[in-house]
């Protein structure tokens, strides 16, 4: 039978309180025992002074003969007190340990019986001796004894000694007992309760939680546990929250690109399997057939495009693309893309402004920035305005270049511009300008600059442009020099771009290698 976290955890608490109850009586009982015996010492300590001192008056120390005399009718009457008043014994041996004097319970008597020299010596050594047991014999029961001797004339005369019962401690025991229990049952009654309710409101957030790993396992993503402290379990349920929101996100994502996934596919296989099967059954004339026969490749091509971008993200996710890093101008590769465009950008009158910086080195994928560049200007051209305008702007700063693509045009809207890098995100006015796009484009432009320790962001007015703006590491170069400055605001030509192409001759150069010993830091931390 599977035990629960809330049985074990309760049988812990409480074995740990019984068992701190236990110890704790036992030394409780061990410290009371201690203390009775000792304050026991003290008292008969005092009123064995008192038998001494009885003992001292009553003698008399004869410097002639060298002897003591005792007056025993007096001694025996303080030691009847003593015995009757304490509930004791009181006896006094002579230098032998033989016992003189007897009074137990006011009653003089005179038992034959010598006290062992093993306690003899022990007084003689401490100066006093205290036991509790039968001193070797001569009770019958277990007796407090305390003992000392008594010096005259630089001699011992003799040894006094009081006993009294220890069925006193065992009584005193008994009573503690009883009253430990008593209190012992009430603590752990109450220990068992507050222990039974904290164990049930720690281990409720929990059962919780695992009714909502199950859900989450089950694929139901909306279950959501509430936080009410925030200890570990408190920690615990927002990681769980989060996951579920991550992981609802994911799901989103995923439904979601499958299902733009087989759009996209389904639309171009639809046209060339409809084009071909009326090229091949005869529903498409002969004069038609190269016309439909080019709309066909156009498909294909899309479906390239496509099968291409999907590989291309799935390296760069699975963390298996490679960059190939090398320095190269990246002016150059932007105006070799834009010969790519040439036809539309005559078609459109367009402007180009801003290539009139000299060179700009990065340290990049060449292939990989190539495919940036002309995916940004494959969407600058096709929704720039006619006889609009194509801004390129390049500016330094941190140990990273900074490209930025604007096109004039509509821009895009407050609720657009945070979903323009979503996978197969098209916007409405794309959906009817852009017939061959797929959605990808943003999405991998984004992913390849990433991949470089970059960043891209969009800026746009509505009715003015659209700007994208990425970075890459720039290059150390002395190829060229460039001074740099970010740019305030755009009013096109080449001082609106923040480089300036100065001669090299013109350059200080202790100047230009302070600035390349600065952007080496900058890249380095």
């Amino acid at each position: 039978m599977q035990k629960s976290i809330f049985y074990k955890y309760f049988r812990s608490c409480t074995a740990v309180v019984f068992s701190s109850i236990l110890v704790l009586g036992s030394l409780f009982m061990l410290f009371a025992s201690n203390y009775f015996k000792e304050d026991k010492r003290e008292t008969m300590q005092q009123q064995l002074t008192i038998a001494s001192s009885l003992l001292l008056t009553s003698s008399e120390y004869d410097d002639e003969s060298n002897r003591v005399t005792i007056n025993s009718s007096s001694l025996t009457a303080g030691f009847q007190t003593i015995s009757i008043i304490n509930d004791s014994t009181v006896f006094f041996t002579n230098a032998s340990g033989v016992i003189q004097i007897w009074c137990e319970e006011g009653e003089l008597t005179k038992p034959v019986h010598t006290v062992s020299s093993k306690i003899i010596s022990k007084i003689e050594q401490d100066g006093s001796y205290f036991e509790a047991g039968r001193l070797e014999g001569l009770y019958s029961e277990s007796y407090y004894t305390y003992g000392m001797n008594i010096d005259m004339g630089g001699s011992t005369i003799g040894y006094v000694f009081i006993s009294e019962p220890s069925r006193e401690l065992s009584s005193f025991l008994i009573e503690m007992i009883k009253i430990f229990a008593l209190s012992s049952v009430a603590v752990l009654l109450l220990s068992v309760v507050v222990t039974y309710y904290s164990t049930i409101k720690m281990v409720r957030p929990l059962r919780e939680m695992s009714v909502a790993a199950k859900k989450f396992g089950q694929g139901d993503f909306t279950s959501r546990i509430e936080v009410t402290s925030d200890d570990e379990i408190g920690q615990l349920a927002m990681a769980l929250n989060n996951m579920a929101q991550s992981l609802s996100q994911l799901e989103s994502m995923r439904r979601s690109f499958v299902a733009n996934v087989s759009h996209e596919l389904k639309t171009p296989m639809t046209s060339i399997g409809g084009f071909i099967d009326g090229i091949l059954d005869g529903t498409i004339p002969k004069s038609e057939e190269k016309k439909y026969l080019r709309i066909v490749s156009e498909e294909v091509q899309r479906l390239s495009r496509l099968v291409r971008s999907m590989l291309n993200l799935s390296r760069i996710e699975a963390g298996e693309l490679k960059l190939n890093c090398q320095q190269l101008n990246i002016v150059d590769t932007i105006c070799q893309t834009l010969f790519t465009f040439e036809q539309s950008i005559d078609q459109k009158g367009l402007d180009i402004r801003g290539l009139d910086v000299g060179k700009v080195m990065v340290d990049a994928d060449a292939d990989l920035i190539h495919q940036v560049v002309y995916n940004l200007i494959e969407n600058a051209v096709k929704f720039v305005s006619d006889h609009g305008y194509l801004l390129f702007n390049f500016y330094t700063e941190g140990g990273m270049t900074y490209v930025g693509i604007r096109n004039s045009g509509e821009g895009l809207s407050k609720e657009e511009i945070p979903r323009v890098f979503d996978r197969f995100y098209k916007t409405d006015r794309s959906r009817g300008m852009d017939k061959n796009g797929v959605g990808l484009g943003l999405y991998l432009v984004k992913s390849i600059v990433t991949l470089h320790g970059g960043d891209i962001i969009v800026r746009s007015v509505q009715g003015e442009y659209t700007e994208f703006v990425f970075s890459v590491p720039s290059a150390k170069t002395r190829a060229s020099a460039i001074v740099t400055g970010r740019e305030k605001e755009y009013t096109g030509g080449v001082n609106s771009s923040g480089l300036v192409p100065v001669d090299m001759a013109d350059i200080d150069e202790e100047a230009l290698s302070a600035s390349e010993g600065k952007q080496q830091e900058s890249r380095e931390s």
